[in-house]
């Protein structure tokens, strides 16, 4: 039996295998979302994912861009405006293309404002879950 391959067993390989400028931008974010106390980093998904309360944020390389995805991420609008709301929860992701840049700053408030929410709101993973419908209406 074949064994999977998977794309980086730990985030040191998964920043050691990147190239152009994406490294410098994935080591940028990586640094300043590690300076948190109480993260979890793995790679999950083929890349960089970060669990505090459950998940909080991803850090993911493509070809032509580097993805700064957060669970909550469209309760951190105001932090940075560049962040775009995907998909029907609360997932917002900083969409980095070459030569743009997110100061240390806003790294990291994005990442302890993620990690103060899932405290207070829970697991977002919770959240994505349908939730039963009360037998009788409340109207």
């Amino acid at each position: 039996m074949m064994q999977k391959v998977t794309p980086a067993a730990s985030p040191d390989e998964y920043v050691a295998g990147l190239s152009g400028w994406q490294r410098p931008c994935v080591e940028h974010l990586r640094a300043n979302v590690r300076a948190a106390r109480g993260l979890e980093e793995t790679v999950k998904w083929g890349h960089l994912v970060y669990f505090s309360n459950g998940p909080l944020l991803l850090i993911r390389a493509e070809e032509q861009r580097v993805l700064f995805g957060f669970w909550r991420g469209k309760r951190l609008l105001s932090i940075d405006e560049r962040l775009k709301a995907s998909g029907k929860y609360e997932l917002a992701n900083l969409e980095l293309r070459e030569g743009m840049d997110v100061s240390a700053a806003i790294v990291r408030r994005l990442t302890k404002e993620a990690m103060a929410l899932n405290r207070k709101l829970g697991d977002p993973r919770g959240a994505a879950k349908p939730k039963k419908k009360a037998a009788k209406s409340a109207r």
